[in-house]
């Protein structure tokens, strides 16, 4: 066995069987950014054999803080044909493909069955819910990623019979979602996140009894306090995506530009006396502090299917920390046929701020 990956292929979960593994097998990267950079080099760093990587985006200096496969020497190239480059001369060995070009609905399913298992760097719904939609219905995994300002998560998706993205979210969002641009991040939050992301492949790939996948749970980390949590994500049997035939399945891709939903300012919020605020955050950060009144019901046990046993035509507002998982915790009580919700913008983080 080839000595570049001798410190591996020392661990007995790996050993010759599994590096062969890692070489026979196939990754496609959705994203050369904050999340597919530090992924692509470390699948690329273990020999993973071929690499796809699909980025239509062009570097800029503004990447360089989180984007570590580039250089400055690079601002201009195409990410996907710049990220070549980069691996390649960390890697001769294996073979690397870059796709310089937009996914959407016309090209996904024939860049999904090239490969065995996905890795979702996109930084938008939109094109989060065409890689799951296109993961189901070319029976592939793929290992979801996500990052806000400190904030990072992960999860396994449609790998044996355990759920898909649309499980946890049927519908994207209709509100506004800060990008890391408008919300910000620090680069090695984007790092720990896609080197997780690298990891899960490994684990997928090599199959160890050992290794315990991400699947049908998903791992959260708030990096200010390196606090973590693992939840349990349950299949749903009506799901809108896995519980189809995979012949069923359409691929859409839609706008990046999300419509209106119910959302309410703090401001807003500190005026109302009708509504009931529910707090989705988790308990350890209801106990550290909660706005007077509210009551405590975690997105996690939304997760789990659990619903409060609060008349659905109540008029509610839910609210998080910043106001992202609220969001979540919206679509999800929307869906059960909760029907007079709103988010509070900011979370309870903008309300120690406007109180």
């Amino acid at each position: 066995m080839n000595n570049r990956y001798a410190r591996q292929t020392t661990l007995s979960e790996i050993g010759e069987v599994g590096q062969q593994k890692i070489a026979n097998a196939s990754v496609l990267c959705i994203g050369a950014g904050g999340l597919g950079c530090p992924a692509l080099l470390y699948l690329a760093a273990a020999g993973v054999g071929r690499i796809g990587i699909v980025d239509f985006d062009h570097v800029e200096t503004t990447n360089l803080q989180r984007q570590v496969l580039f250089t400055s020497d690079q601002i201009g190239q195409n990410k996907a044909e710049a990220a070549r480059d980069q691996l390649q001369a960390l890697n001769p060995e294996i073979e690397i493909t870059p796709y310089p070009y937009e996914l959407n609905a016309d090209n996904a399913e024939q860049l999904f069955a090239a490969y065995d298992l996905i890795i979702d760097g996109s930084d938008n719904f939109a094109t989060k819910f065409l890689v799951n939609d296109a993961a189901v219905k070319t029976g592939k995994p793929f290992i979801y990623g996500s990052i806000l300002g400190f904030d990072g998560q992960v999860s396994v998706f449609n790998f044996n019979g355990g759920p898909c993205y649309r499980c946890l979210f049927p519908e994207p969002p209709q509100s506004h979602i800060p990008n890391c641009a408008e919300a910000g991040v620090i680069g090695a939050v984007a790092g720990l996140i896609g080197t997780t992301q690298a990891m899960e492949a490994i684990k997928i790939i090599v199959q160890d009894k050992n290794f315990e996948i991400l699947s049908g749970q998903l791992w959260i980390i708030d990096t200010r306090s390196m606090q973590n949590r693992l939840l349990s994500l349950p299949v749903d049997q009506n799901c809108p995506v896995c519980s189809k035939k995979k012949e069923d399945i359409i691929l859409q891709y839609t706008s990046r530009t999300c419509s209106s939903i119910p959302e309410i300012t703090v401001e807003e919020a500190q005026k109302d006396k009708m509504s009931l605020f529910i707090d989705v955050r988790e308990d350890d950060e209801w106990h550290a502090g909660h706005i007077e009144g509210a009551e405590h019901f975690a997105l996690s046990a939304l997760m789990m299917g659990k619903l409060p046993d609060i008349a659905k035509d109540r008029e509610i507002i839910l609210y998080c920390q910043k106001g992202i998982r609220s969001q979540q915790a919206l679509q999800i009580m929307k869906e059960q046929g909760y029907t007079k919700l709103q988010s509070m913008a900011g979370g309870y983080a903008a309300w120690g701020i406007q109180g």
